[in-house]
């Protein structure tokens, strides 16, 4: 014999009223924290404005967009230049040279802050600790216009300290600025220049909140500082590791469009052209609007999937991710 749920006439009040709790709550929530939430509007409405609104001129990505004639106004081309995208020669050209710079960015400089900061969290001399992070601080302050002028004071042809030194020294110069060998030695080094100091705030600020007893544990057993540093140190940061590493996957074709125009030129670009300069120069040099909005949206859904991608598999490890 089946007997029928029959839903109760008091069921749906009690749904409002659970909802209407669950209002409250968070109304109080939010006046309890008021000011946090003050805080944190700023940045709110600047993701609103300058990143969520512009979304909606996505749609130009599928049209022939024609200023005058407006989005409203323009032709619809469906996949057009997606498939121009896929099938122009330099297509594999700014790939290639996107993920080549983003590999030396995971490979060589993602480390480095992690070490940087390890080293500095062993500095006991509070005065000279202090001195070493403004020092290192500084560059990431400098606009890359700063910094591209200064590496060619260094590494220009004529006239260039390096160079100066190598031919004083018997050497034959380099062209360091517009050689393609050179070129990606000549990025990482400033990236790293640029952002290494910078890098390093959120592992040692991951480092401070490292419970002490740990190290005093450690110590008992009659681990010394590297141990303390592998055992101890490492794996409480990890976490923090991990959602900067999923982070920076999401990224793999945001390599900046500032910094690579800078080095950018007639003799390098078979390996210094990237999506985001080749966005500048299809987009605003030649006035190709829908199809370096094809480009850059291109741009977002591989980063994007790569986030979501990196972030399972983090959790499938054990690892809290991102979300």
């Amino acid at each position: 014999m089946k007997v029928s749920s029959v839903p109760s006439p008091n069921m749906k009040p009690n749904m409002k009223m659970k909802k209407n709790n669950r209002t409250t709550e968070n109304l109080l929530r939010m006046q309890k924290h008021k000011l946090l939430y003050l805080m944190v509007l700023p940045g709110l409405v600047y993701f609103i404005i300058f990143k969520y609104f512009p979304m909606g001129g996505l749609v130009i990505a599928f049209q022939d967009y024609q200023a005058f004639l407006g989005i409203t106004g323009s032709p619809w081309v469906g996949m057009k230049h997606f498939i121009r995208l896929f099938t122009e020669p330099t297509f594999f050209m700014l790939l290639r040279n996107t993920l080549v710079l983003f590999a030396l960015n995971i490979v060589i400089f993602f480390p480095l802050p992690i070490i940087l900061a390890l080293m500095l969290n062993e500095v006991r001399k509070l005065v000279f600790k202090n001195i070493i992070q403004t020092i290192i601080y500084i560059p990431h302050f400098m606009s890359w216009v700063i910094i591209v002028s200064i590496s060619y004071v260094f590494l220009t042809v004529d006239g260039g300290v390096l160079n100066e030194m190598i031919a004083a020294l018997g050497g034959e110069k380099i062209s360091f600025l517009t050689s393609q060998e050179w070129l990606r030695t000549v990025y990482m080094g400033q990236v790293i220049w640029k952002e290494l100091g910078w890098s390093t705030i959120i592992y040692l600020s991951a480092i401070t909140v490292v419970d002490t007893q740990l190290y005093e544990a450690a110590e008992m057993d009659g681990a010394g500082r590297l141990r303390k540093t592998w055992h101890v140190t490492l794996p409480a940061i990890r976490p923090v590791i991990i959602t900067l590493l999923i982070l920076k996957i999401g990224s793999t074709l945001d390599l900046g469009f500032e910094h690579m125009y800078l080095l950018l030129n007639s003799l390098n670009r078979e390996v210094a052209e990237i999506f985001d300069t080749y966005i500048y120069t299809a987009g605003l040099k030649n006035g190709q609007l829908s199809f370096s909005t094809t480009v850059g949206l291109f741009k977002g859904v591989v980063g994007l999937i790569l986030i979501m991608g990196s972030n399972r598999l983090a959790k499938k490890f054990g690892e809290d991710g991102v979300y």
